[in-house]
């Protein structure tokens, strides 16, 4: 049986994910602020994604998803092991997007992959301290420009 700090924990993490989703999804990249720990490390580079500390991810994600006018970052059935105040899990992400190529079509395309966690108990509550992709499908992904890499412009 669960006890209520277990509970109240699942909880708190299963918000995390949710906040996370919809900081994206709306670009609001201060909001990040609240969901990773400062030093975090971000590895987005499964997917043709940057890989980097937390500060250079937050300034590369406007620059990379400037070419995407519509995506949705579904997150659902995490498998999550708690261990005090750390805590790991895998959670599976559905990623439908839609690229606006130069001559201004767009294409919709669907990413299927598992965020890998690292998460620590902080004084503001949990935190995401390490993400990386775990690549599961894609499809109909058209080609896509680079993005500049970071500390590129």
């Amino acid at each position: 049986m669960m006890t209520l700090q277990e509970i109240s924990d699942r909880l708190e993490i299963q918000d995390l994910f949710a906040r996370y989703s919809f900081a994206i999804d709306e670009r609001d990249w201060d909001a990040l602020d609240t969901i990773f720990t400062p030093d975090a490390r971000i590895d987005y580079s499964e997917t043709g994604g940057a890989k980097g500390s937390f500060p250079q991810i937050k300034a590369w994600l406007p620059r990379a998803l400037k070419q995407f006018p519509v995506f949705q970052h579904m997150v659902a059935t995490t498998k999550l092991t708690l261990a005090g105040d750390h805590a790991t899990s895998r959670t599976i992400l559905f990623n439908p997007m839609v690229h606006r190529n130069d001559a201004g079509e767009n294409t919709t395309f669907f990413i299927g992959l598992w965020y890998r966690d690292t998460l620590v108990r902080t004084g503001a509550g949990w935190r995401i301290a390490e993400r990386c992709e775990e690549l599961g499908y894609t499809h109909n992904v058209p080609p896509i420009s680079p993005v500049p890499a970071i500390g590129e412009a």
